[in-house]
Formats: C-alpha cells, sequence, structure tokens
C-alpha cells in the first residue's frame, strides 16, 4: 500500500534503466574472474540511475536488501545490468536489478550472472528526504516483484526492530550498574 502522494504515479517502464560494459583484465581477482566488488558498483550505478529517473532528481542508496551472485563473470564478458523500480514508500523506493552476461565476440545466448535488490531515498538539494511518485506495476510480474519487494521490507523492518530489542536488553544490566555505582 502507498502512502497517498501528490506527486503523480509512474510506470515501471518509465525509469527502466540498462547499463552495459566490457568487463576487462584490470576488473579480475586473484582467481582469474571480475571481482564481485565490480559488479556490486556496476549493480549500484544503473540503480541509482533508475532511482534518480523514478524520483525526478538525487536518490542516495540507503540499503543493499540482497545481492545473490550466481555465475562468475569473465575478463571479455559483455555485462548488461537492467533496473526497475519494483516499489516505492513516501521518500524511498525498491530497485530490483538484474545482471546477465555474454562474450562479446560470440552469438550465444547471454547468461543470468547475478541479481540485487537496493534500497533508495530520494532527498533534496539539503540532503533531506523527498516524496517520490508511486511505482504504478505493468503487468503481473511488476506485480509479483512489488509483492516481494513488500516482503522484503516488512523483513528488514522486522529485523531492525529486533536488533533494537536485543541491545535494549543487553543495555539493562548496564544501566542497572551504573546506577547502583553512583547511587
Amino acid at each position: 500500500m502507498h502512502p497517498v502522494s501528490e506527486l503523480p504515479g509512474k510506470p515501471t517502464s518509465a525509469a527502466a534503466t540498462t547499463l552495459s560494459q566490457i568487463m576487462t583484465a584490470s576488473e579480475t581477482n586473484l582467481y582469474g574472474t571480475v571481482h564481485g566488488g565490480v559488479i556490486m558498483k556496476f549493480v549500484d550505478d544503473v540503480a541509482a540511475a533508475c532511482a534518480g529517473r523514478h524520483s525526478g532528481g538525487t536518490a542516495l542508496t540507503v540499503f543493499m536488501d540482497e545481492m545473490l551472485f550466481l555465475v562468475p563473470v569473465r575478463v571479455g564478458d559483455l555485462v548488461h545490468a537492467s533496473a526497475q523500480v519494483n516499489w516505492t514508500g513516501r521518500t524511498s523506493m525498491e530497485v530490483g536489478v538484474r545482471v546477465v552476461a555474454e562474450r562479446w565476440n560470440e552469438s550465444v545466448p547471454s547468461t543470468h550472472v547475478a541479481t540485487a535488490y537496493l534500497v533508495f531515498v530520494a532527498v533534496d538539494s539539503d540532503g533531506k528526504p523527498r516524496p517520490v511518485p508511486e511505482v504504478l506495476p505493468e503487468s503481473a510480474i511488476d506485480r509479483r516483484r512489488q509483492a516481494e519487494a513488500e516482503i522484503r521490507r516488512e523483513h528488514r523492518l522486522a529485523r531492525r526492530a529486533a536488533i533494537r530489542r536485543s541491545r535494549e536488553v543487553e543495555a539493562e544490566p548496564e544501566r542497572a550498574t551504573d546506577a547502583a555505582s553512583r547511587g
């Protein structure tokens, strides 16, 4: 459920973004494949472009909910990262990214190599959160992605609350000891 916004909604296709890059030897790790951090930065770049396009301005990465590496990327692979906004809140949005790779010199089907979900917050020129347009799913797949994004959001909030409760319980004996030593 999207909070009431005065901004007109945008269909998922409006901000969908794809970036492509050929992976070179300078991006390899000790195993001779492309370093995961290179792929993560590429994912963040395409997701940020998508979030900025959807929100109409600056959007900052606040959370990488999930990054799944399926297959190593090799030097010489032409990598395509495609992003779309899956879910929007009042000032935040989840962007899903699918990464595929294909050999730069062959006509073979691409291979799905990674998937990621990132959360962005739109900010104004003072760095304060600002409203974002509602994302309007255009297909059954878009509606499924939106529902799954809501599940990920619920899990993030529940995890944050559980950690907060755990820290409060942990701090109780310290506070009692501090109070007794002053008293």
